[in-house]
């Protein structure tokens, strides 16, 4: 059984969400959305990075999948964002978990079946395939959906490494 973060990058409010892996069975552990605390961005940053380390410690997730950065038409708003996106690869890091990143269209595809879906069906499919689970905040929806994306790839590259094992 594995143990999977997914992690919604964001300098106002980071969503993280923990799953548990079964074989194929998923189930819900926790989520929530980290507040940045402070008006400088160094203190925001610190804050999200103090949040993040005691919700690894807590849950202690074997692996971790972050979100990618897209870049769009405010360049300093994007260079936030990737301090923000810094901080959610760096704490995962420092407790020794390989990190997996996924482009936001990858993981909507994966999870509801397009690439372009809106935050209410992410909210949706994440309740479908989390029975139980009740996301607390958009923000923390997209963080179990990039977790569900995670064990996904996950279960589909050791199908394949088996399948090219047993093929030589």
């Amino acid at each position: 059984m594995i143990r999977i973060i997914g992690i919604d990058p964001g300098l106002r409010s980071l969503g993280w969400g923990v799953i548990s892996v079964d074989g194929s069975r998923l189930s819900h552990v926790a989520n929530g959305q980290c507040q940045s605390a402070g008006s400088d961005l160094a203190a925001r940053l610190l804050s999200l990075h103090q949040q993040l380390t005691d919700i690894l410690a807590l849950h202690q997730p074997t692996h971790a999948a972050v979100e990618q950065t897209f870049v769009n038409r405010d360049g300093a708003g994007t260079l936030k964002l990737g301090q923000a996106r810094g901080i959610a690869m760096l704490v995962p890091a420092q407790f020794g978990i390989a990190v997996a990143e996924y482009a936001p269209n990858a993981v909507k595809k994966t999870v509801v079946g397009v690439g372009h879906a809106d935050k209410r069906q992410i909210d949706h499919m994440v309740r479908m395939q989390l029975p139980g689970c009740a996301p607390n905040g958009p923000d923390a929806a997209d963080a179990l959906a990039i977790a569900i994306c995670h064990a996904f790839h996950t279960q589909t590259a050791g199908r394949l490494a088996d399948a090219v094992k047993a093929a030589s």
